[in-house]
């Protein structure tokens, strides 16, 4: 296992790791090198990196999902990750509604469904 791979997992631990070994489960028989490299570049090399924290990068990951709306399973993980990070509800749901000033109200409506569904699942609802 290399340093690359260890220092990713680490972060994964941390955000998501029900995810990550969901997606070893799903892929990890068609296209390892594929979970490899979701480990060693995003986690290990670009969110370890100094100048923010996991709290603003999970943030900012949502927005993004959010604006390029053709992620919606990618999304939910990072929603997730977000609130295993301590951001709110509220913070989230302010993010994915900043994206519609600049990806549209389709996205944005599209992200606080997706939202709405993780708070729902994690009794998170209604929004304060």
């Amino acid at each position: 296992m290399s340093d690359r791979f260890e220092k990713g997992m680490k972060i994964l631990k941390i955000t998501n790791e029900e995810t990550i070994e969901k997606m070893f489960d799903e892929l990890g028989d068609i296209a390892p090198d594929l979970c490899n490299f979701v480990v060693e570049f995003p986690y290990s090399e670009i969110y370890t990196r100094d100048g923010l924290d996991l709290k603003t990068r999970e943030l900012i990951t949502v927005a993004a999902l959010t604006a390029i709306g053709t992620a919606p399973i990618q999304l939910e993980h990072h929603i997730n990750a977000a609130l295993n990070v301590n951001n709110s509800p509220k913070e989230i749901v302010e993010a994915i509604m900043q994206m519609s000033a600049y990806a549209g109200f389709p996205a944005a409506i599209n992200g606080i469904t997706v939202a709405k569904k993780v708070f729902k699942e994690k009794s998170l609802l209604p929004v304060k």
